[in-house]
């Protein structure tokens, strides 16, 4: 592949990780709503427990999504440091090893934590 497919790719692949996004912060936004108005203290347990599976299912589903374009993008990366003729921003992407690493680990972390999060205002 040429530079500039290899670039198309590379935004290709963070376009999906941002609409990996979309669906769990629909969930995220209802349960902040839910939570903020109090609704889960009324809520029978078999809701809750909904509510927590359907942002853990949601979460887990966008976690593996947004890991696998990372993983990609990192061959992604490879390939195009070994592109001849590099133009700046091929030069720039084919440097992003180290940034494919974080995003990897924040994603999971940031995954975990916010589940937490939820499973805590949920059930209070």
């Amino acid at each position: 592949m040429n530079e500039k497919d290899l670039i198309k790719l590379w935004n290709q692949m963070r376009m999906q990780i941002i609409v990996a996004q979309l669906a769990p912060s629909l969930v995220l936004i209802g349960v902040f709503v839910l939570a903020g108005m109090d609704k889960f203290a009324m809520a029978s347990d078999g809701t809750k427990y909904l509510a927590i599976g359907v942002a853990a299912v949601t979460g887990i589903l966008a976690i593996i999504s947004q890991y696998a374009a990372v993983r990609e993008g990192e061959a992604l990366v490879e390939d195009l440091a070994k592109a001849a003729g590099k133009s700046a921003l091929g030069k720039r992407i084919s440097e992003s090893r180290g940034l494919l690493s974080i995003s990897a680990s924040a994603i999971t972390g940031f995954g975990i934590a916010t589940f937490a999060l939820v499973v805590w205002a949920v059930l209070g």
